[in-house]
């Protein structure tokens, strides 16, 4: 009986934690999505050549995402090594 009144007791608790860690593991495959940080900086390079971003912000935007590449690069070389 007090199993069952624990479980309902912490059912909203549990149901909090899964949502958050599903929203942990979602932005975590879209922060380590390889190919939309390289369609992103294909649309940076489109951006330039129509003038539509000066050469500051491109160079800024572009550093940001290289970065990203080098930080997916090394997460999936370290899943690799586990």
């Amino acid at each position: 009986m007090a199993f069952f009144l624990d479980a309902i007791l912490l059912a909203p608790v549990k149901g909090l934690v899964w949502i958050a860690e599903q929203i942990q593991e979602q932005a975590e495959k879209e922060r380590m999505d390889e190919e939309g940080v390289k369609r992103k900086l294909t649309e940076l390079y489109m951006l330039l050549e129509t003038g539509q971003i000066s050469e500051e912000e491109f160079e800024r935007q572009e550093e940001e995402l290289v970065a990203r590449l080098e930080e997916i690069e090394a997460y999936h070389k370290n899943r690799g090594s586990l």
